[in-house]
């Protein structure tokens, strides 16, 4: 997945960033309101990570922000602070989650997982089309039972289009959710993953369409969901 971790305290954001990257994903960071919303008005986010407490400012002056542009990215707050109010405001202002510091990275990651599982619609920790399944805690995929033998960007794009399901992603969003934004890969670095990621789940059940000009549409087949 790709996120964006707004989060001044550089050891901080370094432990998430790195935390995260180890289980396949890729991170954004920001220290400043300023830079978090150039970044949010640039590139496509599965989930934002925000602290309270910037130098610039609040971070729910950026979630306010983001909710009055219609940016409905999952956001899980991040604050020093113990107040009630303090957390009924960010729930009120459209965050889906927040955790107090200092926090236990095992226990960060898994709220991620859980907000990305609500996002998606599926109730467990694990993400399916068809016969395939894919944990998100493990990163292994499978098709009725039997592991599938995939790279870790192999492993986020099929997290990508499972968490994505009917919706149209464009070649460009794809290179950024992968790569993150300072890569150099383009569009036929896309290309190429898609084509070995289909070929690895063919008959599962997964179908990723190519719609010419627009990106691509993962779907579970009609075949495989009238046969359930």
């Amino acid at each position: 997945m790709h996120f964006l971790v707004v989060e001044d305290t550089t050891d901080v954001a370094e432990a998430i960033t790195e935390r995260l990257g180890r289980g396949g994903h890729s991170c954004d960071r920001a220290g400043l309101l300023e830079d978090a919303k150039h970044f949010a008005a640039t590139s496509a986010y599965d989930l934002v990570i925000l602290d309270i407490n910037l130098p610039d400012g609040s971070g729910l002056d950026f979630l306010k922000w983001l909710r009055q542009r219609k940016n409905a990215v999952p956001v899980l707050v991040l604050t020093a602070r113990l107040a009630v109010d303090d957390k009924i405001g960010a729930l009120d202002f459209g965050a889906d989650d927040y955790m107090v510091k200092p926090f236990d990275l095992g226990e960060l990651e898994a709220r991620v997982r859980a907000i990305v599982r609500r996002r998606s619609g599926e109730a467990g920790a694990t993400l399916s089309a068809g016969n395939l399944e894919f944990d998100m805690a493990t990163r292994l995929a499978s098709v009725d039972g039997e592991q599938l033998q995939l790279t870790p960007r192999e492993q986020l794009l099929l997290e990508i289009f499972l968490v994505n399901k009917g919706r149209v992603l464009e070649k460009d969003e794809l290179v950024i959710r992968l790569f993150g934004m300072d890569a150099n890969a383009g569009p036929n670095a896309i290309e190429l993953y898609v084509g070995r990621l289909r070929r690895k789940v063919s008959g599962s059940g997964l179908e990723i369409r190519t719609l010419r000009g627009l990106g691509y549409q993962a779907l579970t087949s009609k075949s495989d969901a009238a046969a359930r």
